[in-house]
């Protein structure tokens, strides 16, 4: 493993308790950092913090994205634990089903749009103000090959992932010249629990679609996620960063 720099950072990392967030959040114990975990799930929050916590400084927060309540108080309350809060990587979400549109289940859409959008929304509202007082800030979001492709049968995930990179590409511009960096990374398929959510044609087609032939793994998203929430990513923000097995075209 490459060694980041992350030494003397403190972290957020939401969906921290399992899959992409997981890892990340080894990742980033193994770099120097502290990180706190925010996820809805509080009795895997705690199995996490319990296994993780010999690497290093690990706060742990349940919090539901879809509530700016109850991020401003997960802000707080990390703010006070770990003395600051200079990354942000926003991992939490959830797949939907696979069906056509016309089918789409009005309240599974509801749900989709309010954790991967107003999810990450919520938690830059809270913490980027924390990061322009103190003048630094890394922000990580993860949104999807669907954001850019826009796979059949999951309109409502598709969607949701290219508000992510709309998101990301506006707040990037407007801290620019704060020493804030926004970003995103747009994985193809990553070998998770939230597949459990998705039909197995709808993976087969995903896979159809990527060169290497394979699925990423969340050790090779968290290495990326690593640079980028590391002081030498200085001159990217508002961009999209692939890690996509060949498939992204553009």
């Amino acid at each position: 493993m490459n060694q980041i720099d992350l030494s003397g950072k403190r972290a957020v990392i939401t969906g921290g308790a399992r899959g992409m967030g997981l890892a990340i959040a080894r990742r980033f114990l193994g770099s120097g950092a502290a990180v706190s975990l925010w996820d809805i799930n509080g009795e895997v929050l705690s199995k996490t913090q319990a296994a993780l916590t010999p690497a290093g400084t690990v706060d742990v927060q349940v919090v539901d994205v879809t509530s700016y309540d109850s991020v401003a108080a997960a802000t707080e309350a990390t703010n006070a634990a770990l003395g600051g809060i200079d990354i942000l990587v926003n991992s939490a979400g959830i797949a939907g089903v696979n069906t056509q549109l016309a089918d789409y289940p009005l309240d599974v859409w509801q749900a989709v749009q309010n954790v991967n959008v107003n999810g990450i929304f919520h938690t830059c509202r809270a913490i980027v103000p924390l990061m322009e007082v103190a003048g630094y800030g890394r922000i990580v979001n993860i949104s999807s090959m669907a954001g850019k492709d826009g796979n059949p049968n999951a309109s409502a995930y598709s969607v949701s992932k290219a508000a992510v990179i709309g998101l990301t590409k506006s707040l990037g511009k407007e801290l620019a010249q704060k020493n804030i960096a926004v970003n995103v990374i747009t994985p193809a398929v990553i070998e998770t629990e939230m597949l459990a959510d998705v039909t197995e044609e709808q993976i087969a087609f995903m896979l159809s679609k990527i060169p290497m032939g394979r699925m990423g793994s969340v050790d090779e998203i968290a290495a990326m996620v690593a640079w980028l929430s590391s002081s030498e990513c200085s001159y990217s923000t508002g961009a999209v960063f692939d890690i996509s097995g060949g498939r992204a075209t553009y």
